[in-house]
């Protein structure tokens, strides 16, 4: 008893200690359509309250799903928790790996963390949820990943696949919460059914305004696990934090998001993923410039090259001709608060060869969520027209979405 007093109290002092430290960046500059609103406490992500659930942990055996983002102050998770105690069993890693250096698509290997010895289980491969054997001894799976709320982001259908685990086996899922970046806003078409991919698992917009935990209480609520089952599921939300709060990342989520434009600009880029054109992988601006070396617009050149996070990016070695948005000012592209099609649909009309523009794999359908906006480009439809099509779907998904929000907007 003494020994689990001691840990609380430390975690207690240690959970203060972030909040004091400034790792997060809570300024809130007005937006069009509201005035600033300060947060009622420190900023502090789910991690960070060690007080408020390190208590449920005790004599418990632990997994983890986490990777590089999953920090309490400057420390990783796993390292904070085995300091004070808790057992850890494995840990899941999403894609990207559990340090967040692999490139986008590369499957991850099962292997051993150096620095801790405990097992590492790749949940991006041949495998996309926890086996029997990976919970077998496990108590409570704890999941705690920086999301960056674009729908074709996988660390949600990585979500998904935990929740379903979980559900299987009567096992809780702990989430420690985390601030979107792009909470702020929602946007874009939502996905069809038949459009299911593991870019894109749910009839959610491409930028569906929520936190992971608030998420994962969607997922339950609306029934999107196999045969509805329900995942046990708890949410240590963030303090301090509402969904217009300007909210900067403290670690790049992914190799090739390495700031805070490519974070805001991602999810109107990411289409260029589906077509001929480089979206900048190979740079160091990714999904903050796009081009190919046939294009018939732009005074941006650019040469994608192998570097860490992207191996062999699209166009390796080719000189692009295109557009550059890196210099565009942060500002500008928060308060936008939309998916802007502009790019895609100008970059196209100019493209000499149409044909060819969207790759034959369409996994343009697959990040769109459908197949219409690949004919609206086609047919010339224009962003307007594009946008209109889209509000039906997104005035229905608002109102789904507000039964599970944790906060303010």
């Amino acid at each position: 008893m003494a020994k689990i007093k001691f840990f609380v109290a430390f975690a207690a002092l240690l959970s203060w200690a972030c909040g004091q430290q400034g790792t997060f960046s809570s300024q809130t500059p007005p937006l069009p359509d509201r005035a600033p609103t300060l947060p009622a406490a420190p900023l502090r992500c789910g991690a960070e309250r060690l007080d408020a659930y390190l208590p449920m942990l005790q004599g418990q055996t632990v997994a983890l799903v986490v990777n590089h983002t999953s920090r309490v102050g400057e420390r990783h998770l796993a390292d904070t928790l085995l300091t004070l105690g808790v057992r850890i069993k494995a840990i899941f890693a999403p894609e990207h790996g559990f340090r967040g250096s692999a490139d986008a698509g590369e499957k991850i290997s099962d292997g051993k963390d150096l620095a801790t010895g405990i097992p590492l289980v790749s949940l991006y491969g041949s495998k996309r949820k926890p086996s029997t054997e990976d919970l077998k001894g496990v108590h409570r799976v704890i999941f705690d990943i920086q999301d960056v709320g674009a729908r074709f982001y996988t660390y949600i259908s990585t979500l998904h696949y935990v929740m379903e685990a979980c559900a299987e086996h009567s096992i809780p899922l702990l989430i420690l919460d985390r601030p979107n970046p792009n909470g702020h806003y929602v946007d874009g078409p939502v996905l069809e059914k038949g459009f299911e991919s593991f870019v894109g698992m749910h009839p959610v917009p491409v930028v569906h305004g929520m936190t992971v935990g608030e998420y994962a209480r969607m997922i339950n609520g609306e029934g999107w696990l196999p045969g509805k089952a329900q995942c046990p599921l708890e949410v240590v939300p963030c303090t301090g934090y509402t969904h217009h709060i300007y909210y900067e990342l403290p670690v790049k989520p992914s190799p090739n998001l390495p700031d805070m434009r490519s974070v805001y600009l991602y999810p109107s880029t990411c289409f260029f993923e589906g077509t001929i054109a480089s979206e900048g992988r190979g740079t160091s601006v990714p999904f903050q410039v796009y081009g190919h070396p046939k294009s018939g617009m732009g005074d941006y050149y650019f040469v994608p090259q192998a570097m860490p996070g992207a191996a062999n990016p699209k166009l390796k070695g080719q000189r692009c001709r295109g557009v550059s948005l890196a210099e565009t000012p942060l500002d500008s592209l928060r308060q936008l608060r939309r998916v802007d099609l502009s790019h895609l649909i100008q970059f196209y009309k100019a493209f000499p060869e149409k044909d060819s523009f969207f790759l034959p794999s369409l996994f343009f359908d697959k990040l769109a969520g459908n197949s219409t906006l690949r004919a609206q480009i086609v047919a010339g439809k224009t962003e307007e027209e594009i946008r209109a099509y889209w509000q039906p779907e997104l005035k229905r998904y608002r109102q789904m979405r507000k039964q599970y929000l944790l906060y303010d907007e």
